[in-house]
């Protein structure tokens, strides 16, 4: 399905999906700002959703958001997206997925725009599909998992 998206102005377009897989993370992690390490997220009859803050800085986040299909949470997580929240902007954009690596790993020459924003445009489409996917299941984050103290 992702393939046969392509719109015209995908510059645009990537910010416009940025700026909703924003408000998307937000509203499925309410409390986002307030986790610490990690939290887990839970839904009737499904797979646990897992968080990880992976660096934090007053403007931006870095997160990790995954499903773990056994028990052990080493063993297979899936997708596992890396996730830059821009917290001024109000844009998240994928970083890397399980599947593919991070964009400045695989396009090393900047004149490959094209190739550059349509790779960005598939790991961001694919996010939105799944954070769709995660908010229509109703996952909750317990509060067990935040900060105490945070004022957010």
């Amino acid at each position: 399905m992702m393939s046969f998206i392509n719109p015209v102005n995908k510059s645009f377009c990537l910010e416009q999906i940025c700026g909703s897989n924003y408000q998307k993370l937000f509203k499925l992690i309410p409390n986002l700002l307030s986790v610490q390490d990690t939290a887990i997220g839970l839904a009737p009859s499904h797979t646990a959703l897992h968080l990880k803050i992976i660096d934090q800085t007053p403007y931006t986040m870095t997160v990790e958001l995954s499903h773990c299909f056994n028990k052990n949470r080493d063993e297979y997580l899936a997708p596992a997206v890396i996730i830059r929240i821009y917290l001024d902007a109000q844009l998240a954009e994928v970083l890397s997925d399980h599947a593919r690596p991070c964009v400045s790993r695989v396009f090393q020459d900047p004149a490959l725009s094209t190739d550059i924003m349509d790779y960005k445009w598939r790991l961001n489409y694919f996010l939105q599909k799944w954070l769709d996917h995660c908010l229509k299941k109703n996952y909750q984050f317990s509060a067990s998992s935040l900060k105490t103290d945070a004022l957010v």
